[in-house]
């Protein structure tokens, strides 16, 4: 069982008078001024663009996006389509949306978020249906549009799972919120073959991991969970063999209920909780290697959002993005940016019609926009509240590279997804030049690690520029 520090087996003058006249003209002034504060952080360089509605047959309540080799933002919706247990769709950056799978309950139902594997498939998960009702991990393949489902979960093995990661011994690794032996949710390993080990449990104490695992440039595993030695949440360290060590346990003042970490260039790693900080609606805090946690932003429920239910992402410009599912306009919910100092300004603020409640992580595409989703909202009127949207946002940032998995050895190849590579003439490795590279098409290339190269930022020069890695590539050994 987790435990702290153990390895797993497991909050007298004369009254002044005005004239009605005078009043209104204060409260008229007031009002302005209050509108002034209130806007005052909100960014105007930017384009935010609604780019689908889903109705239901298409799926509705959407949640997490990834890119694909082709360049397409590909998604999940936890519910609608054909059978009702949700669907996976893709639309490239022109539109429109293609629904690519409808689940149907023996295969999954309630798709949580994609990831793209190095093979090209996509791997996820779902947290019911199977064979025993308990959920699923699934391989769908683009090129015949097929899925197979990697693994059954019993409710012995976990129940529940969430989101995965492929590690960088390339299998993929996880949670289950729920059951296990003697547990109360497991962390768990899955080759690609669909082979599952059970690393360990979460007991009573730290039980409810939710938002998946990340692996960090240690090559250990980050997790959160629902509960804690104070109820609201634990950030665990789990090494790959399964050894967990509690790293910060949220007392409700510095948040509760965190959704995960994201690292950072800086070292350090950065995540929100959905609740819990000074007015109870959430915060977004950093934490170093030492477990030293810093809170960086209380959400106070009014224009700048409330309940942070998402990992943050950073983007390009070294900031974090990330959403809030209340707050802002009605209650509808924001988008951010927030420095590494915890300077915020709100991006977006939802009004209903564009989206309600984007509840999953943004993605950055190569072509320098973010893309999202809200899970109700949007001018669907078959779902009461609305059935959720897919939108973009652009703030001015330029293409890039990115990597399928950032880890790598020398002298293996690395998979990197970017945005106008045709015609690319060289590939450095934190400034060593790659002999070995091929572009297979405009938004997906290959390169072998040279000799001599280090961990660093990856550069590929294409007829349009130089593009640079959002991340540094990890060179294992």
């Amino acid at each position: 069982m987790f435990a702290r520090k153990v390895a797993m087996t497991g909050f007298t003058k004369q009254p002044l008078f005005f004239s009605e006249a005078a009043l209104r003209a204060c409260r008229m002034l007031l009002c302005v001024c209050m509108l002034a504060a209130a806007s005052a952080r909100l960014a105007p360089a930017q384009v935010f663009t609604s780019l689908e509605t889903f109705s239901g047959p298409n799926g509705m309540l959407p949640t997490g996006l990834v890119q694909d080799r082709s360049g397409n933002v590909a998604g999940i919706t936890g519910a609608g389509g054909r059978e009702g247990d949700g669907t996976v769709f893709r639309r490239p950056p022109q539109g429109p949306l293609v629904t690519v799978h409808n689940f149907d309950f023996l295969h999954g139902s309630s798709p949580s978020t994609l990831m793209l594997g190095t093979d090209g498939n996509l791997y996820g998960t779902t947290f019911n249906g199977g064979r025993q009702a308990e959920g699923v991990v699934f391989r769908l393949s683009f090129v015949n549009v097929a899925l197979t489902v990697l693994h059954d979960f019993t409710g012995k093995d976990g129940a529940t799972p969430n989101a995965l990661t492929e590690g960088a011994d390339g299998n993929f690794y996880g949670t289950t919120a729920g059951e296990g032996v003697s547990t109360i949710g497991t962390f768990f390993k899955i080759t690609p073959a669909g082979v599952l080990t059970t690393l360990g449990g979460f007991n009573q104490t730290y039980a409810g991991p939710e938002g998946g695992v990340v692996q960090g440039t240690d090559l250990n595993f980050y997790v959160a969970t629902r509960n804690g030695i104070h109820g609201d949440g634990t950030l665990f360290r789990v090494t790959p063999t399964g050894a967990g060590t509690v790293i910060h346990s949220f007392d409700g003042d510095d948040g509760a209920r965190p959704n995960g970490l994201v690292e950072g260039a800086d070292g350090n790693s950065y995540g929100t909780a959905v609740a819990g900080g000074a007015d109870n609606q959430g915060t977004i805090f950093k934490i170093n290697t030492a477990g030293e946690l810093t809170s960086l932003y209380d959400f106070d429920g009014g224009v700048h959002g409330s309940l942070p239910s998402a990992s943050l992402i950073q983007g390009t410009d070294g900031n974090f993005y990330g959403t809030t599912c209340g707050g802002g306009i009605d209650g509808n919910g924001t988008i951010f940016r927030i420095t590494p100092d915890g300077v915020l300004t709100t991006l977006h603020r939802f009004n209903g019609d564009d989206g309600a409640c984007p509840l999953a992580a943004l993605l950055q595409h190569t072509n320098g926009k973010f893309y999202g989703t809200t899970l109700l909202g949007g001018n669907s009127t078959k779902c009461f509240d609305g059935c959720g949207t897919l939108f973009s946002l652009d703030v001015g940032l330029g293409p890039f590279i990115t990597f399928v998995r950032p880890f790598v050895e020398v002298g293996s190849g690395v998979q990197i997804l970017g945005t106008g590579l045709t015609g690319a003439t060289g590939v450095t490795f934190n400034g060593v030049a790659a002999t070995t590279f091929s572009v297979v098409s405009d938004t997906f290339m290959g390169a072998i690690v040279p000799d001599g190269a280090t961990t660093g930022p990856v550069q590929v020069t294409t007829p349009g520029g130089t593009l640079t890695s959002n991340v540094n590539l990890r060179i294992v050994r």
